[in-house]
C-alpha cells in the first residue's frame, strides 16, 4: 500500500492541466498566429543583435589596432634613433596586425548575415 504526498499528486495534475491546455490553444488559430509572429519576430531581433554585436567587436578590435600601429610607429622612430628595442617594435607590429585581423573578420562575419 502505497500512499501519495500531496506535492506528487499535484504534480500530476499540473502535468495533465498544462497538457489539456497546450492542447487547447493548440486548436486556437489566434494563439497559433501570435506563437508563430513572436517566433518570426525573435529570430530576427537574434539576428539583429548578432551582427551589431559583431560590428561593435569589430570596432573595438579595429581601435586596439591602430593603437598597437600607433605604438608599432613610435617604436620604430625611437629604434631609428637607436634608442627603442626591436622587439618592443616587432610585438607591437604583431598586436596590431592580429587586432586588425580580429577586426575585419568580425566585419567580414557581420556581412555575410
Amino acid at each position: 500500500m502505497t500512499t501519495e504526498t500531496p506535492s506528487r499528486g499535484l504534480g500530476r495534475q499540473g502535468r495533465a492541466l498544462l497538457r489539456v491546455a497546450g492542447r487547447r490553444t493548440g486548436e486556437n488559430r489566434l494563439v497559433r498566429a501570435l506563437y508563430h509572429g513572436s517566433a518570426v519576430t525573435l529570430r530576427s531581433v537574434t539576428r539583429v543583435l548578432h551582427v551589431l554585436w559583431l560590428e561593435v567587436t569589430g570596432l573595438l578590435f579595429m581601435t586596439l589596432a591602430l593603437v598597437g600601429a600607433g605604438a608599432a610607429i613610435r617604436e620604430y622612430h625611437r629604434h631609428s634613433l637607436g634608442q627603442g628595442s626591436t622587439g618592443k617594435m616587432l610585438l607591437a607590429g604583431a598586436f596590431a596586425l592580429l587586432f586588425g585581423y580580429f577586426g575585419v573578420n568580425s566585419f567580414w562575419r557581420s556581412r555575410k548575415r
